[in-house]
């Protein structure tokens, strides 16, 4: 089986005059992303997965994943 690669990209807006938001962006960039792409991976996989399963039933020549 081939596969393709693709992805979706999110955008978190931070309001930097919340006293929660001041603290995530004086994080490094990277802990900022990896915190963000956690929090979405635990939120969003789980209420993904049955509409996933959804568009998968009955596919004949292509199976759409997550992979986290």
């Amino acid at each position: 089986m081939k596969t393709i690669a693709h992805s979706l990209n999110f955008i978190t807006e931070l309001d930097e005059t919340n006293s929660t938001a001041k603290q995530i962006l004086a994080l490094p960039k990277m802990v900022q992303v990896e915190m963000l792409e956690g929090l979405l991976k635990q939120l969003l996989v789980p209420a993904l997965k049955p509409i996933i399963d959804e568009v998968n039933e009955n596919n004949s020549y292509a199976t759409l994943k997550v992979v986290v």
